[in-house]
């Protein structure tokens, strides 16, 4: 007897078609779909990159009739322009670097695909990301896990999953690493065992993300001055958006000692560059806060975090503030603390929930600022 009826989001990549396979294999009524979510002139050219492209398009196709299932290609263009691609210009213009698989999956990947599953009478959607859906009986919440392979988790680009969309999720891979994946494919002989992984935003397939910014926004970025702390001009910029913090390359400032983006000013359109040491902060401000282990934070707790997708989560102090922000405090120096990143919490091997970066701030600041139920703060 079937175990339910799943609706797997296939890419084209061997994770999702591994997710697939591992799903019939445990004897769930499989059906698979790729989410058409962009393509443009530039994307036609290189139509063998992207996971929406038309070569990945055929690659699930070609999956899914090598393990005997239905296949769909479900038409989300829209969706993906309004609520993913348009989001994240806005923010490049606000001096941010946004990530845009945090928004597609909130938005598009666990949002709309689910609705669109449920509607058509599924029980489940599953992915290929790395992570866990575990059930907390004590609390009767889910919660996002850990995967097996610290090297490929993805649950920091996942933390805005709610309830709902966790309570209708699989996840095959979480308990298997990159190395076990591959190795199925080869078994199963499916015909992408051994495709690539992709490294690029699925619509910026070249990776210059502010031609597609400007070209998407019809709009030019203006050139401006390079500037140390102390005011000093060293040079012009391209343009704000074609920097982000911590850069080095790419300057073309040449000086006594390496010089890195500090902060973008949108005020003055200036660019301020500094030594590495100067880009360390030990606490920040963010805001929007997403909570999925539990409903409300409302005091202060320790946690592990990460400010980037690729960093190590790192000891902290998380705290509530007014005005639906938080702040960390952590327990060693961060570098290039990024606003539009997002900040994810764990404890252990949980996901607590996350928030969008504003700035990089210090201690003092959150300490002032923090709340806790009985609105008294943490100054002292």
């Amino acid at each position: 007897m079937s175990k339910g009826k799943v609706l797997v989001a296939m890419s084209g990549g061997v994770d999702s078609s591994v997710a697939a396979k591992l799903l019939v294999d445990h004897g769930y009524d499989v059906t698979g779909a790729t989410m058409q979510i962009w393509q443009n002139e530039r994307e036609e050219n290189h139509c063998d990159r992207g996971c929406c492209s038309l070569s990945a398009v055929e690659d699930a196709r070609r999956v899914a009739a090598k393990i005997g299932i239905p296949y769909y290609v479900l038409n989300f263009k829209d969706d993906f322009r309004k609520q993913v691609i348009a989001p994240f210009v806005d923010a490049y213009w606000q001096g941010e670097t946004p990530n845009p698989c945090i928004l597609c999956n909130r938005h598009i990947k666990f949002e709309e695909f689910l609705q669109k599953a449920l509607m058509m009478g599924f029980d489940h959607i599953a992915t290929g990301h790395y992570g866990r859906v575990v059930y907390n009986q004590a609390t009767g919440r889910y919660a996002l896990a850990l995967s097996a392979t610290t090297a490929k988790d993805q649950t920091y680009a996942l933390y805005t999953l709610t309830q709902q969309q966790l309570s209708h999720l699989l996840l095959p891979l979480g308990d298997l690493v990159k190395e076990r994946v591959r190795e199925i494919a080869l078994e199963a002989g499916l015909p992408v065992a051994n495709k690539r992984d992709s490294q690029e935003i699925c619509f910026v397939t070249d990776n210059n993300y502010a031609r597609f910014v400007e070209e998407f926004s019809a709009r030019t970025s203006r050139p401006g001055n390079f500037i140390l702390s102390d005011g000093t001009v060293l040079g012009r910029h391209r343009g704000l958006i074609h920097y982000t913090i911590g850069q080095r390359k790419g300057l073309g400032i040449a000086y006594k000692h390496p010089l890195f983006v500090k902060a973008l000013r949108m005020d003055t359109n200036e660019v301020i560059l500094a030594a590495d040491e100067d880009l360390y902060a030990t606490a920040l401000i963010a805001n929007n806060p997403v909570w999925s282990a539990w409903p409300k934070l409302s005091e202060p707790l320790s946690v592990k975090a990460k400010i980037r997708y690729r960093a190590t989560a790192a000891p902290a102090t998380l705290y509530p503030l007014a005005d639906d922000q938080v702040g960390l405090i952590f327990a060693e120096p961060q570098r290039a603390i990024t606003p539009g990143q997002a900040v994810v919490c764990y404890k252990d091997d949980l996901v607590l929930g996350g928030a969008t970066i504003m700035r990089g701030a210090t201690d003092d600041e959150i300490l002032k600022g923090a709340k806790c139920g009985d609105d008294t703060n943490y100054s002292g």
